[in-house]
């Protein structure tokens, strides 16, 4: 990532860490896809878990609710773990969190976790920068481990408008020479309210050809997430305007 990127990463998330604190789903992407990122962890029960961009700790604490033995959240943002650790003083779950990159889990030895977590952690980096974070990943798994990650659906950007409840502002219709590039974009909640987010935009050839550098050579549990007919249930004028749209990719990939 270059210090551009990073630095308007950690000025969005510096700026914007209190909004996303929630004990509950809120946003879009809790509903749509944080779920089926949990289902697709366990078993969780008795895992040392290190959570990649944990942000201020939603889902690192429902992988301590889920049993985990030990949780680790990392964030590059300051002012997103002291939103954790807040949550953390009010509610003592034993989650350690800290400020650091995720390019470098150097506090972690080879081969001593058991599960890693990263959701929408990868469109905040580039090409290469998901490269050394997969390789680091790959280090610090146990034979047997699991990697678990979602992002951005890579065709999503450029199949409908920037317009409520998701999108993310591409520019142009340029799928491949976009790569590589950093668009605005914006989640709602259902109250109405909206969370700045980020992409840097990556196909899907990318991901797969970052797992196989960083040395994942099995064959990856792969789902498409979208809105469902128990999301239209609960708020259809919510979810409805993005329904039979490819919102989210969740992985599972085996060390």
């Amino acid at each position: 990532m270059s210090n551009n990127h990073k630095d308007s990463t950690i000025n969005l998330y510096n700026h914007t860490a209190s909004d996303w604190i929630r004990g509950e789903p809120s946003s879009l992407s809790d509903f749509t896809a944080r779920p089926s990122v949990l289902e697709l962890c366990e078993p969780v029960s008795g895992l040392r878990v290190v959570d990649i961009g944990c942000g201020e700790g939603y889902c690192s604490r429902e992988l301590h609710r889920r049993g985990a033995a030990q949780v680790y959240g990392i964030d590059l943002s300051q002012g997103m773990i002291e939103a954790a650790k807040l949550q953390e003083v009010e509610h003592p779950l034993s989650i350690s969190y800290e400020v650091g990159c995720a390019t470098n889990l150097k506090r972690f030895d080879d081969s001593e976790i058991d599960l890693v977590v990263a959701v929408f952690l990868f469109n905040y980096l580039t090409i290469s920068q998901t490269q050394e974070c997969m390789a680091e990943v790959a280090r610090i798994l146990r034979p047997g481990g699991r990697f678990v990650f979602s992002v951005p659906h890579p065709s999503f950007p450029y199949m409908r408008e920037a317009a409520y409840p998701f999108y993310f502002q591409v520019e142009g219709a340029g799928y491949f020479s976009n790569r590589d590039q950093q668009f605005p974009g914006r989640i709602w909640k259902r109250d109405g309210s909206w969370l700045n987010v980020q992409l840097i935009h990556k196909t899907l050839e990318d991901y797969f050809n970052a797992l196989r550098i960083a040395g994942f050579n099995t064959m990856p549990i792969l789902q498409e997430l979208r809105v469902t007919s128990e999301h239209i249930a609960v708020d259809k004028s919510f979810f409805s305007p993005l329904l039979d749209q490819p919102l989210h990719l969740a992985l599972q990939i085996l060390r």
